[in-house]
């Protein structure tokens, strides 16, 4: 087990969403699963929110066309309140820790989320970065060192994307147990 400790519970996190803010964008994508198991899993899509404008540079990077996700999303207060119960139910007493890569991004959208739609957050008020973990945990000297095609040399090739948030949560948690498995031995 990978847990960081027993207090606590690690949920790898990923969104899609339609502009780069929550104040200029909608969530329209929601995957995450436990960073020890990603077999324990979570996505949703979300409907966009009314009067937010729509990124056609975001719709080239997640593949998602607008009809679809106005069509077949689930409304944000339900798909949020699903994840905050799904977050409640595996942690189970123990603090949820929300983990990320380049957790900034998806944190503004979850944690904007959570508190507009459900008005609580599971995960308190701050995420775990991973960039930010591994800079500290290798001594790197700049950001840019953290970018995955600089880690392949110590942690072998990643996956590629999908821009699918489930897809990107899971190989978020299996590169993340190999960090820890890391600085473990």
């Amino acid at each position: 087990m990978f847990t960081v400790s027993d207090r606590e519970l690690l949920f790898s996190v990923d969104i899609e969403a339609s502009g780069p803010t929550p104040s200029t964008g909608s969530l329209i994508a929601l995957g995450a699963c436990l960073i020890d198991d990603d077999g324990q899993s979570f996505y949703r899509l979300i409907k966009p929110l009314p009067g937010l404008a729509w990124s056609e540079s975001a719709e080239r990077v997640h593949r998602l066309p607008q009809a679809l996700v106005e069509a077949d999303g689930l409304e944000p207060q339900i798909a949020m309140a699903d994840f905050a119960d799904w977050v409640d139910g595996l942690a189970d007493g123990r603090q949820p820790v929300f983990v990320g890569w380049n957790a900034g991004f998806d944190w503004m959208f979850v944690a904007d989320y959570l508190e507009r739609c459900v008005g609580r957050n599971p995960f308190g008020f701050a995420p775990l970065d991973m960039k930010a973990y591994i800079m500290g945990l290798h001594q790197l000297p700049r950001w840019a060192d953290t970018q995955r095609r600089e880690l392949d040399g110590r942690y072998g090739p990643a996956d590629p994307m999908t821009h699918n948030a489930l897809d990107d949560a899971r190989q978020q948690a299996r590169f993340f147990r190999q960090v820890l498995a890391e600085r473990r031995s």
